[in-house]
């Protein structure tokens, strides 16, 4: 039987702890989020995944505080939008993302997307780390950057160091979010995060259920009685990620969290797992690293 349970937790960088079941509001209606993170919170999940771009923020904010769950037991994060990745806008960004959700502070901050260019990331990163050091944010990462962006970054941490007087003033890196799922595994950017203990969360983790009715997928939910959805919610799990499944149906939203009867084998984990390379989402992890396209700046 399996061992994870639904108030697991994994270590980040930072030094805190994030709820590996996610629950992702991307295009969720800001007039229906706040009456669905509670729905969410019900069936136990503790961890709400939005952005700046969602628009829907205020509405997370609102379930949360109205919540009679602790804040501290509850894990928010935010994204600085991909027209948004520079210093100045993502200061911005991340001072309306406190007031609209109300919240004291941010559990995480993403950068949304690598645009900008390589100046505008290395100041949009700034300005996530600033707002660690005031207590905005408890801890930063970026979404759907490619192992050349990941890379840079990594340089514009030790030229921080540099610039800001010595290690720590860089930032850490805690976190890492990409569409993930076995017909999109990328495992070079999973690999890089690995030998750096960077955490991936995994959106689009059932593939928008256009992979339902696969032959290997099928025959597991068969062969365990649960849904398509639920062996590939368990499949990221058991890969070690941090899945983000969204809905707006309430009983999605509590079929989705229900995956802790159920474990699947080493070989079945591996089976599930192509070679393929394809996504159902946008992927800005292909973009070039000058790829300055209108950012607010």
């Amino acid at each position: 039987m399996s061992k994870l349970g639904i108030n697991d937790k994994i270590k980040l960088n930072s030094g805190y702890e994030i709820p590996q079941l996610g629950f992702g509001v991307y295009q969720t209606p800001a007039d229906q989020v706040d009456k669905i993170v509670q729905e969410a919170f019900k069936v136990g999940y503790r961890h709400v995944d939005s952005a700046s771009a969602y628009r829907n923020e205020a509405g997370c904010g609102a379930a949360i505080l109205r919540s009679t769950i602790p804040r501290s037991e509850i894990f928010f994060t935010s994204k600085v939008g991909p027209k948004h990745i520079s210093y100045n806008a993502a200061k911005r960004i991340i001072s309306e993302s406190l007031t609209k959700t109300g919240l004291e502070y941010i559990d995480l901050m993403l950068l949304h997307a690598p645009y900008g260019g390589s100046v505008h990331r290395k100041g949009a990163w700034l300005a996530l780390v600033e707002a660690v050091e005031e207590g905005k944010i408890r801890s930063i990462g970026v979404s759907n950057y490619g192992v050349h962006h990941l890379d840079e970054l990594e340089q514009h941490i030790k030229e921080l160091e540099k610039e800001r007087g010595g290690p720590g003033k860089g930032g850490v890196l805690s976190v890492g979010q990409w569409e993930v799922h076995p017909w999109c595994p990328r495992k070079d950017i999973v690999e890089w995060c690995r030998k750096r203990n960077v955490v991936v969360e995994a959106y689009a983790p059932i593939v928008r259920g256009e992979r339902f009715g696969e032959p290997g997928l099928k025959s597991l939910a068969e062969k365990y009685g649960k849904t398509e959805a639920q062996v590939l919610v368990r499949w990221s799990f058991q890969k070690g990620y941090v899945p983000l499944p969204k809905s707006v149906r309430s009983e999605r939203i509590k079929e989705n969290a229900d995956v802790y009867d159920f474990e699947l084998s080493e070989e079945e984990v591996k089976a599930l797992e192509t070679e393929e390379y394809s996504p159902v989402c946008w992927d800005p992890t292909t973009s070039e690293l000058d790829n300055y396209s209108g950012q607010e700046v």
